[in-house]
């Protein structure tokens, strides 16, 4: 058995002082399964008056998935959603051949002051559906499969696993799961995955596993979220955009310094200019 560990590294990112913790891609390891983006937000305080704003920016080529453990996000796009996310939920919004989006806090939130702690990740899309027609959906917590295994709670958010199926609608095979072990115990890992990772939450780190491995027995973390699946191929990322082309992302590139993008909904003044490199 082979264990690879990341620890999250400080990303810029304008959330008015909270710290940004980005785990993949690294430069020791890129992608687990279709999983190309792994962020950790949080935790942090807010005070009042204060609040988590991200601007309007762009998409291509990838779902983005959120999912919060604490506190609440209001998401808009450019197909007109406006959708508030809170604990226990799942945005996935397909970016496809183009997106834009903001994720911000509300000002009753703002208001009474807040905390926030959760994980942004990003799906790259396979071949077929790198161009499909970008979408949002939106699932309620109460909607997730969860079963009892040895020793653990699993949570089914997205894709199969230990014989549960979640309602998301995903592109390609993969897993993404909330557990929680007990402690001292030992977690079976799903072998329908050929690429798979844990993020300690409580330790803020990610183990990455070889294929050989078939279980996993944390020191101290008991709050577990597993992510892993199948790789859909070498994928280049650029900003915010991800494609198997970099001449896609160029064109992508010149759309939004151009602004031909769509604009968020309720949100059409601010938005992010394209970065120099």
């Amino acid at each position: 058995m082979t264990l690879t560990i990341l620890e999250p590294r400080a990303a810029a990112l304008e959330l008015d002082g909270m710290m940004v913790g980005r785990i993949l891609p690294s430069a020791r390891r890129r992608t687990v399964g279709p999983f190309i983006f792994f962020d950790v937000m949080g935790p942090a305080e807010f005070a009042s008056g204060k609040g988590m704003d991200v601007r309007p920016h762009p998409h291509i080529g990838l779902a983005t998935v959120t999912y919060l453990f604490d506190g609440e996000i209001v998401h808009r796009d450019s197909l007109g959603y406006t959708q508030p996310i809170r604990p226990g939920e799942i945005n996935w919004m397909t970016a496809g051949r183009g997106i834009a989006h903001s994720e911000r806090m509300s000002g009753e939130v703002r208001a009474r002051g807040s905390r926030l702690h959760g994980i942004q990740l990003w799906v790259a899309l396979p071949d077929e559906a790198e161009e499909a027609e970008p979408s949002f959906d939106h699932y309620d917590a109460g909607v997730m499969p969860e079963k009892e295994i040895e020793g653990a709670r699993v949570r089914l958010l997205a894709g199969s696993a230990y014989g549960m199926t979640s309602p998301v609608k995903t592109y390609s095979p993969m897993v993404y799961a909330e557990i929680d072990l007990r402690p001292g115990a030992t977690l079976a890992l799903p072998e329908e995955h050929p690429e798979l990772a844990i993020y300690e939450v409580d330790t803020n780190r990610m183990v990455l596993f070889d294929e050989d491995t078939k279980s996993f027995t944390p020191e101290i973390a008991t709050h577990l979220m597993l992510i892993g699946g199948t790789s859909v191929g070498k994928r280049h990322i650029w900003w915010n955009f991800v494609s198997s082309s970099k001449e896609r992302i160029e064109r992508a590139k010149a759309d939004w310094r151009a602004r031909r993008f769509a604009t968020v909904v309720d949100d059409e003044v601010e938005f992010v200019e394209l970065p120099e490199r």
